[in-house]
C-alpha cells in the first residue's frame, strides 16, 4: 500500500507539472505571435470544384458559367454558353456527362452516368443544346435531345430518352428505358402523356434557355477563378487609399 501511495503521488505531481508547462508554453506563444492587422484572411474551402479522375479532367468552355460551389468530377464537358448553377454535382466517374450549347443545369441538380444501361441504350448522360434542367432534378444515364424542358424535382432513370421539343412537368419520374416522344407534355410518377404541345409552346422552349444564358452572364461577371482573389484586390485598394 505504501508503494502504491508513493506511485500515485508521483503520478499526480507529474500531471500537475505537465499542465503547468503547457499553460506556460501557450502563454508564451500568445505573447510572441501577433497577427498583422492587414493580413489577408484566406478563405480555404473544404470542397474542390474540379476533380480529375485518372486521365479524365472536366472540360469547361471559356464562356460557360459554372457556379463556385458546383462539383465536376471526371468525364464532364460543359459546352459554350452553358451554365451549371449553385450546388449541382456532375459526377462522371463511370461514364461521360455532356452539357450542350446554351443549356442550363439549375440549382442542386445531380447528374451521374452508369457503366452500362440495362436497356442497351447509351449509358452516358447527354444533354443537348437549348435544354433547361429544373432545380433539384436527378439525371442518370439519360439522353435529352435539343430544346426540351425538364421540370424541377424530376428524375430520369437509366436509358430514358426525351426527344426534341418535349416538356416534363415538375416532379416527373421517367422509368428506365422510357421514351418521351417529340412535341409532347408528360407528367407524373411514372411519367404519362398529358397532351401535345402547341407551336407557340415549342417556340418558347429555346427562348427560356437563352434568357437563362443571358442571366448567367451577370453572375459570370462576379465570378472569379480563385475564390480568394477579391481579398487581394481589397488589400491593394486599401494600400492605395481607395475606398472599398
Amino acid at each position: 500500500m505504501a508503494a502504491l501511495a508513493r506511485f500515485s503521488r508521483k503520478a499526480i505531481a507529474s500531471a500537475v507539472a505537465t499542465n503547468q508547462l503547457r499553460r506556460a508554453f501557450s502563454t508564451e506563444v500568445s505573447k510572441t505571435i501577433t497577427p498583422s492587422p492587414d493580413r489577408v484572411k484566406w478563405d480555404y474551402r473544404g470542397q474542390r470544384q474540379i476533380i480529375p479522375l485518372g486521365q479524365w479532367l472536366p472540360k469547361i468552355a471559356v464562356d460557360a458559367y459554372v457556379a463556385p460551389n458546383v462539383v465536376l468530377a471526371g468525364q464532364v464537358k460543359v459546352c459554350d454558353g452553358a451554365s451549371v448553377w449553385a450546388g449541382s454535382v456532375l459526377r462522371g466517374d463511370l461514364n461521360k456527362i455532356t452539357i450542350g450549347f446554351c443549356s442550363n443545369v439549375q440549382e442542386r441538380c445531380v447528374l451521374h452516368a452508369a457503366w452500362s444501361s440495362p436497356t442497351g441504350l447509351p449509358a452516358e448522360t447527354s444533354i443537348e443544346r437549348f435544354v433547361t434542367i429544373g432545380a433539384y432534378s436527378l439525371l442518370r444515364s439519360c439522353t435529352i435531345e435539343p430544346e426540351c424542358i425538364i421540370g424541377q424535382h424530376s428524375i430520369l432513370m437509366e436509358g430514358s430518352l426525351v426527344e426534341t421539343h418535349s416538356i416534363l412537368e415538375a416532379g416527373s419520374v421517367v422509368p428506365p428505358g422510357r421514351r418521351i416522344p417529340t412535341g409532347e407534355l408528360w407528367a407524373g410518377n411514372p411519367a404519362r402523356f398529358v397532351r401535345t404541345l402547341t407551336y407557340e409552346e415549342k417556340s418558347e422552349i429555346p427562348k427560356l434557355a437563352v434568357a437563362i444564358n443571358d442571366l448567367s452572364k451577370d453572375h459570370f461577371s462576379e465570378f472569379l477563378p480563385y475564390s480568394t482573389a477579391y481579398l487581394e484586390v481589397e488589400k491593394f485598394k486599401k494600400s492605395l487609399g481607395i475606398t472599398i
